[in-house]
């Protein structure tokens, strides 16, 4: 049973965010190192991905330290096109969700769908457009990516903002005050598009 100061920690660090931005250096040969800032550039959490590895298996901590973890991020099957993460907190021993990319559709526009711990979907993030999906794919990769996270009827609830740096990937995230999505649940998916796109422009 999780100890009162664990909870505490989770809910400080991770669902008291609103915004915030993961920076990882593009530049790096193995693995991929994580710092998450908030609002006033004091880093909150640290991740660092290992490379090579054939599943994804991301660790979230407060910080570099790497003792008091937040959040576990994994692939559920090693090949999967429509590549499904399950997001675990650790100090509660609690499934907090599934981030679920969608392959095919994601080929011309970047699509996620969020499912709570019950499986049910309460969220979608989609790129901004796809006329701007389509030239960031076909014209230039220079053109910085913004997608939008709303509820399945529509509601906004976050935005991720890819900022243009040659040495840096820079996601800032913008949570709606409001936001109906388990906030754990929104950083992860966070971490994976910086993970996932920011790999890609390394």
């Amino acid at each position: 049973m999780p100890t009162q100061t664990a909870v505490s920690t989770s809910a400080r660090v991770l669902q008291g965010l609103q915004s915030y931005t993961i920076r990882r250096k593009v530049l790096k040969l193995f693995g991929a190192g994580f710092h998450v800032f908030d609002a006033n550039e004091k880093v909150v959490a640290y991740s660092n991905q290992k490379a090579f590895k054939l599943r994804e298996d991301i660790r979230v901590y407060t910080d570099e330290s790497m003792t008091t973890q937040l959040l576990l991020i994994k692939a559920q099957k090693i090949i999967d096109f429509s590549s499904a993460y399950g997001v675990l907190d650790p100090q509660e021993s609690q499934t907090v969700g599934v981030a679920r990319r969608k392959g095919w559709r994601s080929i011309l526009r970047d699509s996620w769908e969020l499912l709570d711990q019950n499986g049910a979907t309460v969220g979608k993030l989609t790129e901004d457009s796809m006329v701007m999906a389509l030239a960031r794919r076909f014209l230039s990769n220079l053109i910085p990516q913004k997608f939008i996270l709303k509820t399945p009827e529509g509601r906004q609830q976050a935005l991720f903002r890819v900022h243009f740096n040659p040495f840096i990937y820079k996601l800032s995230v913008a949570v709606e005050p409001g936001c109906l999505i388990d906030r754990r649940l929104v950083f992860a998916t966070a971490v994976l598009i910086a993970a996932i796109e920011g790999r890609q422009q390394g």
